[in-house]
């Protein structure tokens, strides 16, 4: 018969937030900003990345003035040196790093017949090759420690295409995917690798296109977008898992939502 657990042993799972070094890049709004408060709130040391670093500041007050611990890098994470820095600085200050969040992205939605090349390597350069200079950074430090755990923001995107205009974003969700099992499968055993799959989330997001028919289309889409605290709670569930359990894929999206 299972053994259903006692109020205590389920407080104990939560608390397996607590004290970890947990890096986030895009934390300057939208879900990376959320994810942190939540995250701290756990009792998480939280290492915000983004490029508006006055956002940055502010966070990092709001956050060490509510008691919890954080810090902050101005960080371009399509610049592998500057994703380099990040990652030591977070090491230099803690000591480890137990969870890299890699949640920057772009979403520029457009007719592919509109030959937006410029969009096109803007969403590779940030939403794919930036998350691989995050586990270039990473992994030797993971490696190290015999523990770690990547968490590679997706998209619903990345199960199925979103077309028309949304056909190069798809690629490069579909490419997290595949590198998030690839990780996964090379590196499994000390360390963790989960791939979040959210529909529409309240954030900046959704205001990437400058392609103003697929703006407004985007912006309409979201009309029914669920809140970002949503993922963030899906991400805490993953990171506090027992070491031996590898949440490896959370898909969520709102209820009406039919892609």
């Amino acid at each position: 018969m299972a053994k259903y657990k006692t109020t205590d042993e389920v407080l104990s799972m939560s608390n397996n937030i607590s004290g970890k070094v947990v890096v986030i890049t895009g934390a300057s709004s939208g879900l990376g900003e959320v994810t942190a408060r939540h995250l701290a709130a756990l009792g998480a040391r939280v290492v915000l990345a983004a490029r508006r670093k006055d956002k940055l500041d502010a966070l990092v007050a709001e956050l060490t003035n509510a008691g919890g611990q954080a810090i902050a890098y101005q960080t371009d994470v399509t610049s592998q040196e500057e994703v380099k820095t990040l990652i030591q600085g977070a090491v230099d200050t803690y000591g480890r790093i137990d969870v890299l969040i890699n949640n920057a992205g772009l979403m520029a939605i457009a007719p592919l017949s509109d030959t937006r090349t410029d969009e096109w390597d803007r969403m590779i350069d940030i939403n794919i090759k930036g998350l691989l200079y995050g586990v270039a950074a990473a992994l030797p430090v993971f490696q190290k420690q015999n523990s770690g755990h990547f968490i590679n923001i997706a998209s619903v995107a990345g199960l199925k295409v979103f077309s028309p205009g949304g056909t190069v974003y798809s690629g490069t969700k579909f490419a997290v995917r595949a590198i998030s099992e690839g990780l996964r499968h090379e590196v499994g055993g000390s360390i963790r690798t989960t791939t979040i799959e959210p529909g529409a989330v309240d954030s900046e997001l959704k205001f990437g296109s400058t392609h103003q028919q697929s703006r407004d289309f985007v912006v309409d889409f979201y009309k029914h977008a669920i809140p970002a605290e949503s993922v963030a709670r899906a991400i805490a569930f993953a990171i506090e898992q027992p070491a031996d359990v590898d949440i490896n894929e959370i898909v969520l999206r709102p209820t009406v939502q039919e892609f």
